[in-house]
């Protein structure tokens, strides 16, 4: 019996060593997976801040700016306040002149009532000269006026209640404004959404403008690219590396460059122009830049190389055997192009027309360049914002729209090639 327990203590004893071990195993190794871990994010850290500092961190900061509407509130905080208690009906009330007269001085006197003004003047056009004016006449008066009748001596315009509904509909930190502008639509006096005046709504069409010509240049890129690709892929070693390096010719040249010589060939007085008179296929002049076909036009040179290359890494992966096999079994070689060969090519097409249609949306310099008024884009918008008007607000509501756009191609993307890839192996 003393034997037995004897034994049965060596082996609970055996079993208690074992699953100390065990326990320590695996603490040694959820510390090497915590050393991998911390070396891994030490290596990649640097990448992080750099991506993080120069492409996530000026996109939040668009993102930001769009709604950002500190400036109004700040500058004008009782003002705002009283505003809240006028319902958008008849005159404001006499608390709200008083407020609004003093806090206006007191920008004046501060020199900060420029950048106030320049703000309200993109809401209602107007407004700086009206806001500027006021607070020079107030800065004359003895006595600051409490009505609207007296505020209105100073300039009748402030007897329209536009501008006040104006004041009201910034009173918040955070607006929508600019991307209700950006779709051709603004909050009215009474404080309801409406759309633009016919002869403002220029946002929406040319958003479409600018999407259906990212379409086309996609659709001209793609229909030019396949044939390359295909012969790039089946064409002996040497005859396709010397075809790629002219494919590749492109980006080894500069994009002005590249732009300008397009603006040579295309001109009036150019050298096309003058072919066509030379060989008398025209017999005037044909304007082929500063309009939406030189856009197009250079946009598709430019842009070929990034439908070609996808393309091409997808098709050198297709193994010919399976074209083969379509026509042993009968098919003639168009069938079994069509039907065997393109759909295996389609992740290709996806990632090339993806690309090349991003890229097209956000294109600047060439339409600059030779698009004229008729050529622009919704970028070329952008910058008009950014360099000209200064309204940074409104610039990124139209870039928080493309990259809105750009997001969900990458999930449509995303959807199509993935159920295209689960038919292809089922």
């Amino acid at each position: 019996m003393s034997r037995e327990l004897t034994s049965l203590d060596s082996v609970l004893e055996v079993e208690r060593q074992l699953a100390h071990q065990r326990h320590d195993l695996q603490a040694q190794l959820k510390k090497a997976e915590r050393r991998k871990n911390i070396r891994s994010l030490m290596l990649t850290m640097p990448l992080v801040c750099f991506i993080f500092v120069t492409f996530a961190f000026p996109i939040l900061e668009m993102l930001y700016r769009s709604v950002d509407n500190r400036a109004i509130p700040q500058a004008l905080p009782q003002t705002m306040l009283a505003l809240g208690k006028w319902d958008y009906q008849g005159e404001p009330q006499s608390e709200v002149i008083s407020v609004f007269s003093t806090e206006l001085l007191a920008l004046y006197n501060s020199k900060a009532l420029p950048k106030i003004a320049n703000r309200m003047n993109i809401e209602v056009s107007g407004m700086r000269s009206l806001m500027m004016k006021t607070g020079r006449k107030l800065s004359r008066l003895e006595s600051l006026p409490t009505s609207t009748g007296e505020l209105a001596k100073l300039d009748k315009r402030w007897a329209n209640p536009k501008y006040w509904a104006a004041l009201k509909n910034l009173s918040g930190t955070i607006t929508m404004n600019h991307y209700l502008a950006a779709v051709d639509m603004q909050v009215n006096d009474l404080g309801n959404v409406e759309a633009q005046p016919e002869k403002r709504q220029i946002y929406v069409d040319l958003f479409f403008k600018t999407f259906w010509m990212s379409i086309l240049i996609t659709v001209i890129c793609l229909v030019m690219a396949y044939p390359v690709a295909y012969l790039l892929a089946n064409l002996p070693d040497k005859r396709a590396n010397l075809l790629l390096i002219v494919v590749l010719l492109p980006f080894w040249t500069s994009l002005l460059v590249r732009t300008t010589s397009w603006i040579v060939l295309l001109q009036n007085q150019g050298v096309i122009n003058d072919l066509l008179i030379w060989s008398g296929i025209a017999s005037e002049r044909i304007q082929m830049i500063h309009n939406t076909f030189g856009t197009v036009v250079s946009m598709v040179h430019i842009l070929l190389p990034f439908m070609i290359l996808p393309l091409y890494s997808v098709m050198k992966g297709i193994s010919p055997t399976y074209f083969r096999a379509a026509r042993s079994l009968g098919a003639t070689p168009l069938v079994a192009f069509v039907k065997v060969y393109m759909p295996l090519t389609i992740p290709g097409i996806g990632a090339g027309a993806l690309l090349t249609f991003i890229l097209s949306i956000g294109f600047y310099i060439t339409p600059a360049l030779v698009g004229g008024r008729s050529g622009q884009m919704i970028s070329n918008m952008i910058a008009y914002h950014m360099q000209t008007s200064l309204n940074w607000g409104m610039a990124g509501a139209l870039g928080g729209l493309l990259l809105l756009v750009v997001l969900a191609l990458f999930y449509l993307f995303n959807r199509v090639v993935g159920i295209n890839n689960i038919k292809v192996g089922g």
